[in-house]
This record gives C-alpha cells, sequence and structure tokens, in this order.
C-alpha cells in the first residue's frame, strides 16, 4: 500500500445486541478520547434511584422476573427502562467502556449486568498518491472488536450469554494458589534463617560476627 494514501473512514453502524430494550433506553458511546466524568454524570442521573412516593424504580412488586417479561404492567415497565443504560466502544475505547460500568457498578450497588461482544464495520477510502501510475482508487473493509454492556436495576434473565449478577466477583483473585503459597512460605524460611551468600574470601568467623 506504498502507493495509496488514505482518505477517509466510515465506521458503520452497530447493531445493539439486545434486541429485547426499548428504542429509547440511552446508549452511550464510549470513544478513545471520551472524558470519564463526563460519561458518568449521565449514566448517574440515569441509574441512580429516584427519592418519592411509590416502590422504586426497578422494583416489579415481584411479578416481573426479566426485563423482556410479558408479565410486566405498562407502569412496571416504565420502571423499569427508567433504569436502564448500555455502554458501548469500538477498538480503543473499549476498555475505558469497562471502566464506566464498573464504576457505575460501585457507586449503584445491586445492578445486573450483560456483556456482549461483536465486530464493526469501517469502510477504508484509498486513493493512489501519484494518479499517473494508472492505480485505481480501494475501498477496504475492515472488523473492528466492539463491546455492548447492558447495566438494569431490574432482574435480567440469567440464562442470557454474559449474564452477570449483582455483587462482588473478585473473590477469585483473593484465592492463592497452594503451590505458590507454598513457595511463597520457602522464600519466607530463608530470609528468616538470614540468607544471603558469603562473601568469597572471608573469614566464616568475621561473617558471623557482622
Amino acid at each position: 500500500m506504498e502507493n495509496y494514501t488514505l482518505v477517509g473512514s466510515k465506521e458503520q453502524p452497530a447493531v445493539c445486541p439486545f434486541m429485547f430494550l426499548p428504542k429509547d433506553v440511552p446508549q452511550i458511546r464510549v470513544k478513545d478520547g471520551s472524558k470519564i466524568r463526563n460519561l458518568l454524570r449521565f449514566a448517574l442521573s440515569r441509574m441512580e434511584p429516584k427519592t418519592g412516593p411509590g416502590p422504586r424504580s426497578g422494583d416489579c412488586g415481584g411479578h416481573c422476573r426479566t426485563v423482556n417479561s410479558l408479565s410486566c404492567s405498562r407502569n412496571q415497565f416504565e420502571m423499569i427502562r427508567s433504569r436502564c443504560v448500555v455502554f458501548t466502544a469500538v477498538g480503543k475505547g473499549a476498555s475505558k467502556a469497562i471502566t464506566c460500568a464498573e464504576i457505575v457498578k460501585r457507586r449503584v450497588p445491586g445492578l445486573h449486568q450483560v456483556t456482549q461482544l461483536s465486530y464493526s464495520s469501517v469502510l477504508d477510502s484509498w486513493d493512489p498518491v501519484d494518479p499517473g501510475l494508472g492505480l485505481d482508487s480501494l475501498t477496504v473493509t475492515r472488523k473492528t472488536p466492539c463491546i455492548w454492556i447492558l447495566l438494569s436495576a431490574a432482574p435480567l434473565d440469567r440464562c442470557m450469554l454474559g449474564y452477570q449478577s449483582p455483587g462482588r466477583h473478585d473473590d477469585l483473585w483473593a484465592n492463592q494458589d497452594p503451590g505458590d503459597s507454598a513457595t511463597e512460605h520457602k522464600l519466607g524460611s530463608r530470609k528468616r534463617r538470614g540468607g544471603g551468600a558469603r562473601p568469597s574470601g572471608s573469614p566464616r568467623s568475621v561473617w558471623q560476627s557482622r
């Protein structure tokens, strides 16, 4: 491609994998240069419970088990919809979208999460550097990883791929491998015995006196 120059890129809109959500559920598009504080300001204003009489937002009174259940009444469905948000990002912005979702989950306990991965198409237009070479313009389609994170105050279907229940899930990192613990114990015992190599050529008595 040394004879071509990139003149433009056009990203094709990706389809949200959460087809059961209403169309007015906000989708927060996270880019590599987005400010996290601006994203969180909008997300938290949407997800934090509203004070007022009546049941809490996202509470179906025990009659609705999932967001896509048809047993919800219109009022209950409105309460569920008021506390749903979707983070989406393409390419380098994926890590920032995950960070935003984790911060929202810490600020608003009890949120259900579903994560889906897909690909987004990007059309790159290339023109020849020297028109006199007789080369044609090119249009290249490339696939870019895309992530979708749904946060909901209402219970979601636990059978959905990528579902994560509310609560902390870092217990796995706290559990150490028994082999690692044994290795650390051996290293610690060596340090307690005053490990360390004796300087070459120095008398043993002089080294012990130190």
